[in-house]
């Protein structure tokens, strides 16, 4: 089968997981999406658009960092895509200045890729304090280098993220990055919730992994956290079992406005690629799911989007249409992206199937879903 319609058990259609739903499919790509009784291909499932992540390291035995091209990018969004990432942030995080130059040089080459939906700078203006398995040496306050790269990235419309601390950067460079059209989000600081408070007035509107390298919430001092959900911005969280406990996600999700959290994966070159890599210089290792320095500390995480909504509904307790939205609909929002939320003009190599086991797979028009 090429065109037809596809009756699926489900449908998340961005906000709701639906029943009933039937999409018909044109060339390729959803012409259609009625709630009408249609003869098709029976589906079992649930069929969404591909998950979204917008941070994304590395992936497929290729770390953004050590190969800044766009060969890399695509090798890092090939390895996601077998897992249901259909659209990724490719990530480069603390690093000589050349090497950021260099990934946002393969940005801008590699715009309209498929799958590869802008850059994610993530630091190097963060906090030493809180500056987690980043490199020390390259940690400094914002510089006009910086400023410049986003600058360029922008000029030519490709979608930014820049994770920077509130105390390694001022109100009028936030507001500038703002200005640029740069999502400005908060992370690896060490700032009080007054520091943070500023920094939103000033342009900044999202959070990196939410708990991981921040000041944390406190009675009496609020935090980097508690800031980011009392000020109701979107914030990214990681949902692997090691970087924040369930509990803690169950509780910030209480806490938060509604959709305002989005799953995020922090995945390094490990998914779908060989269990050890490089960084700094180091060689870190998956030891029991974790991502492992020569230290033991956490460095990136082992996880796909796949697996952060099978624990977010299996395990924290979210309903299936709020971790959907999470991995799909709030990811792509942030990022100006509100076509990734679509069903209709959809290319079926960009739709996932979710079985019973919340497994995602391909869609294969010629019978049962396939893996990606």
């Amino acid at each position: 089968m090429t065109d037809g319609w596809i009756c699926p058990d489900w449908v998340f259609d961005g906000a709701e997981v639906v029943p009933s739903v039937a999409l018909r499919v044109e060339r390729g790509h959803v012409a259609e999406v009625s709630t009408g009784q249609h003869d098709g291909q029976p589906v079992a499932g649930c069929i969404a658009p591909g998950f979204v992540d917008l941070q994304v390291n590395g992936g497929g035995g290729v770390l953004l960092n050590t190969d800044p091209s766009v060969e890399g990018m695509m090798e890092i969004a090939a390895a996601h895509r077998r897992f249901g990432t259909v659209a990724v942030l490719p990530t480069v995080i603390t690093d000589a200045p050349d090497v950021l130059d260099r990934a946002a040089q393969a940005a801008l080459a590699a715009q309209g890729q498929a799958g590869l939906v802008g850059l994610h700078i993530e630091g190097p203006h963060i906090a030493l304090a809180k500056r987690g398995t980043h490199a020390a040496p390259f940690v400094r306050p914002m510089d006009e280098r910086t400023m410049d790269v986003v600058a360029r990235l922008r000029g030519a419309q490709v979608p930014v993220m820049i994770t920077v601390a509130p105390e390694a950067v001022t109100p009028d460079q936030i507001g500038k990055l703002a200005a640029l059209g740069a999502v400005v989000s908060l992370g690896h600081t060490d700032a009080t919730a007054e520091q943070v408070e500023a920094a939103l007035a000033a342009g900044a509107r999202c959070g990196t992994h939410l708990f991981n390298a921040m000041s944390p919430m406190q009675g009496r001092a609020p935090g980097a956290v508690g800031a980011i959900l009392n000020g109701g911005i979107p914030f990214g969280i990681i949902c692997d079992g090691h970087h924040v406990d369930d509990r803690m996600i169950a509780l910030a999700l209480r806490a938060a406005q509604p959709d305002c959290a989005f799953l995020v994966s922090d995945a390094m070159a490990t998914v779908g690629g060989p269990a050890a890599f490089e960084l700094y210089g180091q060689t870190i290792r998956v030891d029991g799911g974790r991502l492992i320095n020569a230290e033991g500390n956490l460095a990136g995480a082992h996880v796909t989007q796949a697996e952060g909504v099978r624990r977010l509904v299996n395990t924290v307790g979210v309903p299936l249409a709020q971790a959907l939205r999470m991995a799909i609909s709030v990811p792509a929002q942030v990022i100006g992206r509100p076509d990734l939320i679509t069903l209709i003009g959809r290319r079926i190599d960009d739709l996932i199937v979710l079985d019973d086991a919340l497994d995602a797979k391909g869609l294969d028009l010629s019978g049962a879903p396939h893996g990606q």
